[in-house]
């Protein structure tokens, strides 16, 4: 398994898009965190991050997808996903691997931040005047949020052999379940009936929370329960496609 968690790290370095996604990462990060003027730092009277860890969820909807559309789709492309197969490892370990590889991809993308947390620390009145307890449960969060979105975005890899389709669908599946049950819990017909609940199926509700700095296990489990059906399921594809 570390031997394809290896490769996998090395293919991404060995090309340009490892370093085109993580610089346009930072560089959208960095625009919206301290240059444009309706979501800057700069431009509020308080010390905080908020703004960082409200634009993060966005921006993985297209950078995570973006790193994982080739993980099984190239593969299977290539034909080289038979040679992976007949190796002494499990479908599991496969997955479990890829999965790894590009959660520490994602990881190496998130470093950089902290020196807007330093910073922000810095530049507060006094010095350090900054809510740190809900800074590491948003960090905290986001570990969480990237894991869901790279089990994501490895089960619509494994649906195609196209990389463009396997961005296109991972993108949406993101996109639908960060953001659309909460558009659905707004809904007339929903309103003072289920929409609590219909909300609680979204990652916004559990991200949120957790960035509030509480790490209150209902939203841990929910999230370990999103990543596990995710790569059950990509487990479940390439099983059939082996048939």
């Amino acid at each position: 398994m570390y031997s394809i968690y290896r490769k996998e790290l090395s293919s991404y370095f060995s090309s340009l898009i490892a370093y085109i996604t993580l610089g346009v990462f930072l560089l959208v990060l960095g625009l919206f965190v301290w240059v444009f003027n309706d979501t800057s730092i700069l431009s509020y009277n308080y010390a905080g991050l908020d703004q960082l860890f409200t634009i993060t969820p966005l921006v993985f909807t297209f950078l995570i997808p973006a790193i994982t559309m080739r993980s099984f789709a190239e593969e299977m492309q290539n034909g080289t996903i038979e040679l992976l197969k007949t190796k002494p490892i499990s479908d599991f370990q496969i997955v479990f691997a890829k999965f790894l590889a590009s959660f520490t991809l994602v990881m190496l993308a998130l470093i950089p931040t902290l020196i807007y947390f330093y910073s922000v620390y810095q530049m507060g009145s006094p010095k350090g005047n900054l809510d740190i307890g809900g800074t590491i449960g948003s960090y905290i969060a986001l570990l969480f949020l990237v894991a869901a979105f790279v089990s994501i975005g490895l089960f619509s890899s494994s649906l195609t052999t196209n990389q463009i389709v396997a961005f296109v669908m991972g993108t949406f599946l993101c996109f639908f379940v960060y953001w659309a049950f909460y558009f659905i819990s707004r809904l007339p017909m929903f309103v003072g009936q289920l929409d609590d609940i219909i909300e609680r199926l979204g990652i916004a509700y559990h991200f949120e929370a957790l960035s509030r700095g509480v790490l209150d296990s209902r939203n841990v489990l929910y999230f370990i329960s999103l990543i596990v059906f995710f790569i059950a399921s990509t487990l479940t594809v390439l099983k059939i496609n082996k048939k």
